[in-house]
């Protein structure tokens, strides 16, 4: 017999949380904390860093900050670097960093549509190599990645975006496969329409963010708060059998 709460219970767990200074990367970081949690928050701005510290401090929670560059071809190994250092051992990874330039297709440059992919994509994969052994040896872990909408379908101006969210979701299903067995599980989360500094041009215009909202199922756009249960529940013992999974958190855009 188990209890309930316990599935739901990180209490001893410490999650590194990319992405963990702002947006959805914070707000996961905030229900990973409620639920137990020790924080690592890694961005590369370190005023705003402490500022979600700070801010997560005045809730009981304790966060620790790493500033990084995840573009970096050397992200893995200076994260994890960074971890020792400040004495974690990571149980449970969110690869949450990005951006989105949004460009015309025919303007976007080598240099933008790599740098979309090395944030994106090959930051997870790195932080995943860096992280993920030692999760085995330990015989748990969770990683979560967050692919998008355009992970399944194109939106304008954002085709560097959208490749790397397609790379996501294939990436989370080889980490699922090739670290399951290990008690390491891999699974991403894919949000909707939801109120952020990447997103803040589109709920800046009113008509276009009550659009997005009438696309949904449920018929509004997204609240940060919306991504606490997924981001516990993939984090916590209740997915213990659920990998390699995409979970659309977009109040039923792509069920339309």
């Amino acid at each position: 017999m188990f209890r309930l709460a316990a599935l739901f219970d990180l209490s001893g767990r410490t999650a590194l949380v990319t992405g963990g200074n702002s947006g959805i990367g914070l707000a996961m970081a905030r229900a990973l904390g409620l639920a137990g949690a020790q924080l690592v928050l890694v961005a590369r701005r370190e005023e705003e860093l402490r500022k979600a510290a700070d801010g997560l401090g005045t809730e009981g929670i304790a966060a620790k900050i790493v500033v990084a560059d995840l573009a970096s071809p050397n992200a893995g190994t200076v994260l994890a670097n960074a971890c020792e250092g400040i004495g974690r051992e990571i149980d449970i990874l969110v690869n949450a960093a990005g951006l989105n330039l949004r460009q015309p297709f025919g303007e976007v440059t080598a240099a933008a549509f790599d740098l979309h992919m090395a944030v994106h994509l090959r930051a997870p994969f790195l932080l995943t190599q860096a992280f993920a052994p030692a999760m085995a040896r330990r015989g748990h872990g969770r990683v979560i990645n967050i692919a998008s909408l355009q992970s399944y379908r194109a939106f304008p101006d954002s085709a560097p975006y959208g490749a790397a969210k397609g790379g996501v979701v294939q990436l989370t299903r080889a980490i699922a496969q090739e670290w399951s067995s290990r008690g390491v599980t891999c699974n991403a989360i894919a949000p909707g329409f939801f109120p952020t500094p990447l997103t803040q041009a589109v709920f800046d215009d009113a008509e276009r963010a009550a659009r997005n909202a009438a696309q949904t199922a449920i018929g509004r756009n997204g609240e940060l708060d919306d991504l606490a249960g997924a981001t516990v529940f993939l984090a916590a013992p209740a997915s213990a059998y659920v990998t390699g999974q995409t979970l659309a958190v977009d109040g039923g855009f792509t069920a339309k």
